[in-house]
C-alpha cells in the first residue's frame, strides 16, 4: 500500500475528515493555530501508530511503556512504526547534553574506556600493562601481616533482585556475600528491591598477608576473575578499605595504580563517573538534595562546582587520552571541528579494531548534527540551554543516523529556530531521511518548506470548533491553484503589510563589551520605545546578547536579584525602564488544575459573576463556591478534576470520568447555578471565542478575552489544562496577559521567537497587537528568524556572520531598509526579497 489511509478521524476539533496520506514522501499539514494539525499529525496518526505497535508486545512489557490513548479515528490503514519529535515531548532534564540526547557520548564513552591511552595519574608517565601477577606481589609487600578478603564482584551498580545469581553461587559451594557493603551467609541473603541498584561481592577466600600465601591468593584471584569477568577485589578489614582490580596498567616511574577504566568513569550521570561534589551537576546547589533542583528544572541555580570545574566528572576521567584530549576536552569543542579531529586519529593494534567501528559511528552522528544546522554546537552544552528548535534538530539527527527504513516520522516545526540561510541544510536531510523509505509528516508553516514538499494538506478554515476540515490538499501545483488561505499567502494574494512609517528611536541602551560564550566584545544600541528585531544565523549569539546580557543584567538592577548576566563591560541606558517581561515559551503551570482562566486572571471575574446571579444570592453563594480549588463547590470525588486516575498493571494509567459528577469539576448544588442555560462547568467548556460571545456585555472579562483573541488563541478551551498546551500557546497567553497591564509604562518586553506554532494569517494578528504594545509606550526587542517579523520591525540588530565561533559579530544595525541594502550578512538578501516584492496584495 502505497497510502496512509484515515478514514472518520474526529479527534478533538476534526470534523470526521478523510484523507489519503502519500507513504515515502515529505507531506507537509498546515492551517491556521487550532485548526487541528497536531490533533491530525499526533493525537491521531502518530497516536494509532504508535499504539498498534505498542500491542504486539507482551503484557508484561506493555507495563513498562508510556501508551497513548486510542484516537476517536474509525480506521487508518497503510500505517508503519511511528517516531514523534515534537516540541512539548523534548525532555528537559539538567543531566541531558547535546552529546546524550544524540547518542554520542555513549559512544565516546565506549571509546575512551577501551581505545585510549592511559597516563598516571600522579606522575603523566603513559601507563605500561602488566599482567595480575605483578599487582600480587606488590600487594602482599605492601599488606603484609594484615587480614584480607578476596572478593568477586559479580554485580556493580545494577538494578534487580539477583535471585538466581545467589542461588547459583550456593549451587557451586560458595559460602558467604557481601550485598551492598553489609556481609550474609548465602542461605540467609535478604531479598532486593529490584527498582534499587545493588553492589554484590562474592566472598572467594578469607586469608593473611604473608610472604607464603602467594598460591592460596593467586587461586583466590584466578577464581574471582573466573566468575567477575575479569575483575576481583581485595578488602582490607582493619582500613575497612576496597581494593578493585582489572586488567590495568601500572606505572613503570612511580608504581601508581590507576582506577577500572569502563565506560561508566565517564558517564556523568553514575556514581562511578559523576565528580563527587556536585554528583554530575557541575554545580552546588545550595538546597536539601540535588534532586530539588533537578525536579523544578531551577537551571540557573547554584555556582560553578569548584572540585571539577562545572565539567561533572571525577577528575580520574582525566588519565585516559584520544588524540591527546581528555573527554571534557573533547567535548567542550564545537561538532564542526570535532569531525576533522575525529577523521585524523589514527590507532595501532588490538586498539585501531576496537575503535574503527566506535569511531564510524560517532563521525556518523556528528556529520548528521552538522547537517541539521547545529555545527557551532559545543556537544557537551546542556539541553535546556537550546532553543526548542535546536532541541528538535537534535532528536532529528540522532534518527537521520539510524538507517532505519520504513518509519513514519512526525515532525512538529523543525524548523523553529532556523534562520532562513539554514534551511535548506534541515530540508536536505528530510529529503535524505525519506529517500531511506520512511515518510515524514510535518507541521509546519515555513513557506520554504511548504513549498519542497510532495504534499501538502491544508485544515481550517478557521481555528477549533470551526477548523478540523481538509479546506486543500495536493501536491504543490495543484495546491495553489485553489484559494484556501494558505494558498492565498503562497500566491501572493495575501500578504502581511510593510508598516507604513518606521519609528525613530530618540534614547538607548547601549550595551559595551560583550563578550559571554562566543560574542566578540562587541557594542550594540537597543532603541527604546520601538520593536527591535533580533537575527542571525543560528547560533550566531542572539540568545547570548539579549537574554543571557540584557535581560539578566536589568533584572539584576531593577529587581535586585542575584542573577548574574553574562560577561559584560557595562549596560547604560536602561535607568529610565519600570520593568523589564521576558515572554518566553516556559510552561504557564505545572498541574491540570492551571489553565488559560486561570493563569490570565479571567476565571476570577467569571466566578464573581456567577456569584452575583440570583440563584447565588438565594443559597449566600459567594465567588470561591465557583472555584474547582475550594471544597464548598467542587465535588468531593474527584477534587474538581472531573475525572479519575486508574493505574493499570499491564496497561497504561487511565482516566474515567467521574461517576460523582459525570465530568462536571462541581457538586450539583453549585452547577444549578447558571447563565444563560450553562452551568460554570460549561463555561469552562468554552472556547475563547465563544466565551467572548458569550460575555460580550461585561466589559472587563470582554476586555481580557479580547486580547487573548488577537494573540490567535480564540480556539482555547477557558479550561483546557495548561500542561497540553504548546510552547507557543503558553507564550503567546503570557503575552496577552500583559496587554492588559499595558498602563504599566516604561516596560521593556523580550520575546523569544513568538512566531512559533503560528500560520501567516496569525503572525499578521500578533505583529499587531506588538505595534500596539509599543503605541502605549513600550519597548520589544525579538529574537526571530521570520522575515514577516523583520520586515515589519523599526530597526534591526543582525549578528553573525558565522555560528559559534565564526559569529558572534555585530554584522549590521538599523531599519530593515539599511540592513537590506548593506549586503552584508546572511539577512540581508532575505529582507532585500520580501521588502521588494510586488506580487502580494495587503490583507483586506
Amino acid at each position: 500500500m502505497n497510502k496512509i489511509i484515515v478514514t472518520g478521524a474526529r479527534h478533538n476539533n476534526l470534523k470526521g475528515i478523510q484523507i489519503k496520506i502519500p507513504r515515502n514522501k515529505i507531506v507537509v499539514i498546515t492551517g491556521l493555530s487550532g485548526s487541528g494539525k497536531s490533533s491530525l499529525a499526533f493525537d491521531t496518526v502518530f497516536a494509532e501508530g504508535q499504539r498498534k505497535y505498542i500491542e504486539t508486545l507482551s503484557p508484561f512489557a506493555r507495563q513498562f511503556v508510556n501508551q497513548l490513548e486510542k484516537p476517536e479515528v474509525d480506521k487508518i490503514e497503510g500505517l508503519s512504526p511511528s517516531v514523534a519529535i515534537e516540541q512539548r515531548t523534548l525532555g528537559r532534564s539538567v543531566r541531558s547534553t547535546v552529546a546524550t540526547i544524540s547518542g554520542v557520548y555513549d559512544y565516546l564513552r565506549l571509546l575512551y574506556a577501551r581505545a585510549s591511552d592511559i597516563y598516571c595519574p600522579q606522575c603523566g608517565t603513559l601507563m605500561q600493562f602488566h599482567e595480575s601477577e605483578e599487582v600480587i606481589h606488590q600487594f602482599i609487600a605492601s599488606a603484609e601481616g594484615m587480614p584480607v578478603i578476596v572478593l568477586a564482584p559479580v554485580i556493580r551498580g545494577r538494578k534487580g533482585e539477583h535471585k538466581k545469581l545467589l542461588e547459583d553461587f550456593i549451587k557451586r559451594g560458595f559460602l558467604e556475600c557481601r550485598i551492598d557493603g553489609v556481609q550474609y551467609y548465602l542461605q540467609e541473603a535478604p531479598e532486593l528491591d529490584r527498582h534499587k541498584i545493588h553492589h554484590i561481592d562474592i566472598i572467594i577466600d578469607k586469608l593473611k598477608m604473608k610472604p607464603d600465601v602467594y598460591q592460596r591468593l593467586k587461586n583466590a584471584i584466578d577464581t574471582a576473575k573466573k566468575y567477575a569477568n575479569n575483575i576481583f577485589a581485595l578488602h582490607l578489614p582493619s582500613l575497612n578499605q576496597d581494593r578493585m582490580y582489572v586488567p590495568r596498567g601500572v606505572c613503570t616511574n612511580c608504581n601508581a595504580l590507576l582506577p577500572e577504566i569502563e565506560p561508566k568513569l565517564f558517564s556523568f550521570n553514575s556514581p562511578v563517573g559523576a565528580c563527587p561534589r556536585c554528583k554530575g551537576l557541575g554545580k552546588i546547589i545550595e538546597a536539601e538534595n540535588d534532586l530539588l533542583k533537578e525536579k523544578n528544572n531551577d537551571y540557573n541555580a547554584g555556582e560553578k562546582c569548584p572540585e571539577c570545574n562545572g565539567n561533572r566528572l571525577r577528575k580520574e576521567s582525566s588519565i585516559a587520552k584520544v588524540g591527546g584530549l581528555d573527554i571534557v576536552s573533547l567535548c567542550s569543542r564545537e561538532i564542526k571541528d570535532i569531525i576533522p579531529f575525529m577523521q585524523s586519529l589514527h590507532f595501532k593494534g588490538s586498539k585501531a579494531e576496537i575503535a574503527s567501528k566506535i569511531m564510524k559511528d560517532v563521525i556518523n552522528k556528528l556529520v548528521f548534527l552538522k547537517k541539521v544546522g547545529l555545527g557551532y554546537l559545543a556537544i557537551e552544552r546542556p539541553l535546556y540551554t537550546l532553543s526548542l528548535g535546536e532541541a528538535q534538530r537534535v532528536r532529528l539527527a540522532s534518527h537521520i543516523g539510524s538507517e532505519l527504513r520504513g518509519i513514519l516520522y512526525v515532525l512538529d516545526e523543525p524548523t523553529i529556530g532556523l534562520h532562513p540561510s539554514d534551511n535548506a541544510q534541515l530540508l536536505s536531510m528530510l529529503k535524505l531521511l525519506k529517500e531511506k523509505g520512511n515518510t515524514i509528516l510535518i507541521v509546519e508553516h515555513d513557506e520554504t518548506t511548504i513549498r519542497t514538499s510532495d504534499y501538502v494538506i491544508d485544515l481550517g478554515p478557521g481555528a477549533g470548533s470551526e477548523g478540523g476540515h481538509i479546506v486543500n490538499k495536493g501536491s504543490l501545483s495543484n495546491f495553489l491553484k485553489k484559494d484556501s488561505l494558505t494558498a492565498c499567502y503562497l500566491t501572493g494574494k495575501k500578504t502581511i503589510p510593510v508598516p507604513q512609517r518606521r519609528r525613530k528611536a530618540k534614547e538607548y541602551i547601549t550595551i559595551k563589551g560583550a563578550r559571554e560564550y562566543n560574542l566578540k566584545n562587541i557594542t550594540a544600541k537597543v532603541p527604546l520605545g520601538v520593536m527591535t528585531v533580533v537575527t542571525g544565523v543560528s547560533g550566531s549569539g542572539k540568545s547570548t546578547l539579549v537574554i543571557d546580557i540584557l535581560y539578566r543584567y536589568i533584572m539584576s538592577r531593577i529587581y535586585k536579584t542575584r542573577i548574574q548576566p553574562g560577561q559584560v563591560d557595562t549596560v547604560t541606558g536602561w535607568e529610565k525602564l519600570k520593568r523589564i517581561v521576558l515572554v518566553d515559551q516556559s510552561p504557564i503551570g505545572k498541574t491540570p488544575r492551571s489553565t488559560p482562566a486561570t493563569y490570565t486572571g479571567i476565571w476570577t471575574p467569571i466566578r464573581e459573576f456567577f456569584a452575583r446571579l440570583p440563584e447565588s444570592r438565594k443559597y449566600g453563594y459567594t465567588a470561591s463556591r465557583f472555584s474547582y480549588n475550594v471544597a464548598s463547590g467542587r465535588c468531593s470525588n474527584c477534587e474538581g478534576l472531573g475525572m479519575k486516575k486508574i493505574i493499570m498493571a499491564f496497561m497504561p494509567d487511565s482516566y474515567v470520568t467521574c461517576e460523582e459528577c459525570k465530568g462536571a469539576r462541581f457538586n450539583k448544588e453549585t452547577l444549578k447555578v447558571r447563565y444563560e442555560g450553562k452551568s460554570i462547568n460549561d463555561v469552562l467548556e468554552l472556547t475563547i471565542a465563544e466565551a467572548f460571545k458569550l460575555f460580550s456585555f461585561h466589559p472587563k472579562i470582554k476586555k481580557k478575552l479580547q486580547f487573548l483573541l488577537d494573540t490567535a488563541l480564540g480556539y482555547l478551551k477557558l479550561g483546557q489544562p495548561s500542561t497540553s498546551l504548546s510552547g507557543g500557546e503558553a507564550q503567546r497567553i503570557k503575552l496577552a496577559r500583559e496587554l492588559w497591564s499595558s498602563h504599566q509604562q516604561n516596560t521593556l518586553y523580550i520575546l523569544d521567537e513568538p512566531t512559533t506554532g503560528l500560520h501567516f494569517q496569525d503572525v499578521h494578528y500578533l505583529l499587531q497587537v506588538l505595534q500596539k504594545l509599543v503605541d502605549y509606550g513600550h519597548t520589544i526587542v525579538i529574537i526571530e528568524h521570520n522575515v514577516e517579523v523583520m520586515k515589519s520591525a523599526d530597526y534591526i540588530i543582525d549578528l553573525g556572520p558565522g555560528a559559534g565561533e565564526e559569529g558572534g559579530h555585530l554584522v549590521v544595525f538599523g531599519t530593515p531598509e539599511k540592513v537590506a541594502n548593506s549586503k552584508k550578512g546572511a539577512t540581508a538578501n532575505f529582507i532585500k526579497k520580501v521588502l521588494n516584492t510586488n506580487k502580494r496584495n495587503k490583507v483586506n
